[in-house]
């Protein structure tokens, strides 16, 4: 029989294989989540809103990226999924959400909160049709608030956007949509444990997470500094309140930047030592150097424009000096940890970027995910091989535009 226990435990890539996934979810985070769970084997149904024309990330293009194709956003987290469109404002359309629960392990959904029990697709009322079921969501700011929850003012109203930027710039956005990640990171989580708790008990569960939860629970030390020292963080650029030089970013005599993270006097002792210079009694510790920061960069900087970066990077590397290149995307993916990543078709086709970044020591050929689905594309597959539908009852399903083919 199944055991989720002895999976988890084996960890092999497919150890979610023979389950299915209810996604109702859109944009990022619920989407991000139903890619993951795809990738360690279940089978991830996207019901998309009919009316609407499906997640909306489809049409979010970059410019001069073609209309007619899958936007770039959508392959960030759609890889592998099989499409429905379905009109849940319709009682069949309700109806045959309500057949797919039935038959699925988990629920994601991002309903705002009273959205999902107007449409008959709250916890309670699928708990009643699948008591088995792990209904898993996403909000803005809990369920007693009715705000839909966007990253670009999550960052903002979390503190992430004020500490972000240099002293002398405005407040800056974050340029990936974290807030959502870090969301999607907790729900994994929850989804995971909440499968193990059901494997134990035999019986399904609610779980949640907030955007702005999230975000807060994020914050580290510079939340941990306000609440026990009463210190407000403020913009700083790449540099690091407790530590320098950590996060500083330096120019070498090829045009190149370098990043530093010293963490440790003796770190200190041996970036010195490569540059040539002197520990100056103001620099000894970590203290007296933040103390000093804005000197203790300076004395550094000359040393280290007369370095290329390859050179530099080579005898921090001997010296065990965390640093590291300043690199443009397209340098990331010349990476082979990156490269491993992303997700390519036979043909070498661009499939999408996998969510999960584990090494399995069980780990066997996994057939790269299919791309992201079109809308809609897998309607009648869903209908007739997962819920028996005929292909009369399909017809008439599409002609009153219950579902979308």
């Amino acid at each position: 029989s199944y055991s989720f226990c002895t999976l988890l435990c084996k960890m092999p890539p497919q150890m979610l294989r023979g389950m299915r996934v209810l996604e109702l979810a859109s944009v990022l985070a619920g989407p991000s989540v139903g890619q993951y769970l795809g990738e360690l084997g279940a089978e991830v149904l996207k019901v998309e809103n009919l009316s609407t024309g499906g997640d909306v990330t489809r049409t979010w293009l970059l410019n001069g990226e073609d209309r007619e194709g899958c936007s770039a956003y959508f392959h960030a987290a759609n890889m592998g999924k099989k499409s429905i469109a379905v009109d849940a404002r319709l009682y069949e359309g309700r109806d045959l959400i309500h057949q797919l629960v039935e038959k699925s392990d988990v629920v994601l959904c991002s309903y705002k909160p009273g959205d999902a029990k107007k449409l008959s697709l709250d916890y309670d009322t699928l708990k009643a049709i699948n008591d088995k079921i792990v209904y898993a969501g996403i909000t803005g700011y809990g369920a007693q608030s009715t705000r839909a929850g966007y990253d670009a003012i999550i960052q903002a109203e979390s503190g992430f956007q004020y500490i972000n930027g240099t002293p002398d710039s405005l407040p800056t956005k974050l340029p990936v949509a974290l807030m959502d990640l870090l969301a999607a990171h907790q729900l994994k989580q929850a989804i995971l444990l909440s499968l193990w708790q059901r494997d134990r008990t035999g019986t399904g569960s609610e779980v949640s997470v907030s955007l702005i939860q999230s975000a807060v629970s994020a914050l580290a030390n510079q939340g941990t500094g306000y609440l026990k020292h009463g210190v407000s963080p403020q913009r700083m650029g790449s540099d690091h309140p407790s530590i320098c030089p950590y996060g500083s970013i330096f120019e070498t005599n090829d045009g190149k930047l370098i990043t530093l993270a010293v963490g440790s006097d003796k770190q200190f002792a041996s970036l010195c030592e490569v540059l040539g210079l002197e520990v100056r009694e103001e620099f000894r510790t970590n203290p007296s150097r933040v103390q000093n920061r804005e000197a203790c960069k300076a004395y550094i900087r000359d040393s280290i424009e007369q370095h290329s970066l390859r050179n530099l990077l080579a005898s921090l590397e001997l010296r065990s000096v965390p640093a590291g290149a300043v690199n443009t995307i397209p340098d990331v993916y010349d990476m082979p940890q990156a490269a491993s990543l992303v997700a390519r078709q036979p043909d070498g086709t661009f499939t999408g970027v996998y969510q999960s970044a584990v090494e399995y020591s069980s780990s066997s050929h996994v057939p790269t995910p299919a791309p992201p689905p079109a809308f809609s594309q897998h309607a009648t597959e869903i209908l007739t091989k997962v819920l028996g539908k005929s292909e009369d009852q399909v017809r008439q399903l599409v002609e009153s535009k219950v579902v979308g083919i």
